[in-house]
């Protein structure tokens, strides 16, 4: 099924993947593995943005806040469609950086910042592997971005992925990204 709540096989476990990369590349990690949109979709980013300024109040040395999801594409007779690359003879689902500003009319002075952080973050992945990005998306809502100027949206693949994919992907962002950060 597209959905579940089983984290063995979920957007979290590739967030648990994510984590354990950037934490064996030297990096303190803080993953927040609760699953913001059940038992809807509406609140979810309430929900989740409350989380995410208190994470930023009890830890203000974050530099940087993921939001990891699975994109959701469908055909017009509804199947899922898949995102997809090969790196290195294995099938890697595409990773696409979305981007929101203020442009919807909601407080997001620091969009800007975060368009910059997305597109040298791209830059070095396109460089690294040069098929695996799909093109920034930006958009008109700011999600949870406002509460910080190294916010992220990031879709791993989509509902037509598997999770080895999607896991693959995961890998390789974590590593280039290591690397941005540690210099």
């Amino acid at each position: 099924t597209c959905r579940t709540e089983d984290t063995n096989y979920n957007i979290v476990h590739v967030g648990d993947v994510l984590a354990d990369t950037l934490t064996n590349a030297g990096l303190e990690v803080l993953h927040d593995r609760t699953i913001y949109d059940y038992p809807s979709y509406t609140g979810s980013y309430s929900r989740s943005g409350a989380a995410v300024q208190a994470y930023l109040s009890q830890y203000p040395s974050l530099r940087i806040v993921i939001d990891l999801h699975r994109d959701s594409i469908l055909t017009d007779e509804g199947v899922a469609y898949r995102t997809s690359c090969t790196i290195d003879d294995t099938e890697t689902a595409q990773l696409m950086f979305v981007v929101g500003t203020d442009a919807g009319g909601l407080y997001h002075p620091d969009w800007r910042e975060n368009l910059s952080f997305a597109s040298t973050l791209q830059y070095a992945l396109n460089r690294a592997y040069p098929s695996l990005m799909r093109p920034v998306n930006l958009r008109t809502q700011r999600f949870d971005q406002h509460a910080s100027p190294g916010s992220l949206l990031i879709e791993v693949g989509s509902s037509g992925n598997t999770l080895p994919e999607a896991l693959s992907a995961v890998r390789l962002f974590a590593d280039v990204l290591a690397d941005e950060m540690t210099g």
